[in-house]
């Protein structure tokens, strides 16, 4: 799952507040920071409320071999999109950039809804998450423009807390939705949130006007989300929609792989990379992208399956769907808050990763277990 960015992620704009701006020139924060917490959010909670909406999708619109494409679509846009919003921020100024964004996820969760096939909802979905990704970090860029920076740890910490709720509460509401109301519900319930959001940020949000001069990485951009396209579209269709066999898959593959190769070289070049390589001659970073990697796959292959599953062989309905999705969404939450205090504590981190890796790995060797019979209560 995505991670709300840190604050100090946006190194060219985030301490640049002047110390002797008056009071009377920051905006009202008892307004101001409900707004920005809303609109966290409202991006948080799309990655995961349509989980247990997917099973009534699926047999509303067909398409169950690209079942996955209705979460995935939206985090690989998002994903793509954040380094790219941090820098227009700093060329556009904050505000604009950030309402760009809210009005991009409206349109998207508004024709989201409206979706008639599911090519069109994993198109449209992508369109929301070209939003989302910049909810997630315009949102924190902008604290640092109205917040002095002995107070931002604070007010950050508010930003985890919305994530983690937005962990919890997704498949629960998404279940809630499906059952009483509608699938679709599940997108249009952005629009009332999103649009006040929207108009509290036009009243009162007034960032610094200074805008900093970017290159913009536009290649590198277009060479990694082609090639995780790619890829994806090989893994996920590879034995299901197109036999191993098939030329086109590996085709698809081999535009992938190239991809990659141009987008090393191009990062390489860049001015100002999307993704400096040298990051990854640095052991620590690097050992942390790949337990990232990995448990991301099994958090959100478990989101996305699991609720089809219980749907499905289990005959839950989605709200007890949501409800039994519970022990994993809570245990992740509660889990992120207990080691966060413990490593504050005691200033060491090792063992935790390590130990997280570890559970992970005995928890999907039990649920590739798995069998018709399977009792809810060892799920």
């Amino acid at each position: 799952m995505d991670q709300p960015p840190s604050l100090s992620g946006d190194e060219s704009s985030l301490g640049e507040m002047s110390n002797d701006s008056p009071a009377s020139a920051h905006p009202p924060l008892r307004i101001l920071f409900p707004a920005l917490l809303l609109v966290m959010l409202l991006a948080a909670l799309d990655q995961t409320i349509v989980s247990t909406a997917l099973p009534t999708i699926v047999g509303e619109l067909g398409g169950l071999d690209n079942l996955s494409w209705v979460v995935t679509a939206y985090l690989l846009a998002s994903t793509i999109v954040v380094p790219l919003y941090g820098k227009f921020g700093d060329l556009f100024g904050r505000k604009i950039v950030l309402q760009t964004a809210i009005v991009l996820f409206l349109v998207g969760s508004a024709l989201c809804g409206a979706a008639q096939n599911m090519t069109q909802l994993i198109v449209l979905r992508a369109l929301q998450g070209l939003g989302g990704g910049g909810l997630l970090v315009v949102t924190m860029a902008a604290i640092g423009d109205v917040i002095p920076p002995a107070d931002r740890g604070r007010y950050q910490g508010m930003f985890g807390g919305v994530f983690g709720l937005a962990t919890v509460i997704g498949p629960l509401l998404g279940g809630f939705l499906v059952e009483h109301l509608s699938w679709r519900w599940i997108f249009y319930i952005n629009l009332p949130l999103g649009i006040g959001a929207l108009l509290v940020i036009a009243a009162v949000f007034k960032p610094h006007t200074k805008h900093i001069k970017h290159a913009i990485d536009y290649m590198g951009a277009g060479f990694l989300a082609t090639a995780l396209v790619c890829i994806i579209l090989f893994t996920s269709q590879g034995g299901t929609i197109l036999p191993w066999s098939s030329p086109q898959l590996w085709f698809t593959l081999a535009v992938g792989l190239v991809c990659i190769g141009g987008f090393v070289y191009e990062e390489r070049l860049a001015e100002e990379p999307i993704m400096p390589l040298g990051l990854f001659r640095d052991r620590t970073f690097l050992l942390a992208c790949l337990i990232g990697f990995i448990v991301g796959v099994s958090l959100f292959g478990s989101v996305t399956f699991l609720p089809v599953y219980l749907q499905v062989v289990k005959n839950s309905t989605p709200s007890e769907a949501g409800m039994q999705m519970l022990p994993m969404m809570g245990g992740l939450l509660v889990m992120s808050v207990v080691t966060g205090r413990v490593i504050s504590k005691i200033g060491r981190y090792r063992m935790f990763p390590i130990a997280g890796t570890f559970l992970v790995a005995v928890a999907m060797t039990l649920l590739a277990r798995l069998e018709i019979s399977t009792p809810l209560y060892v799920i």
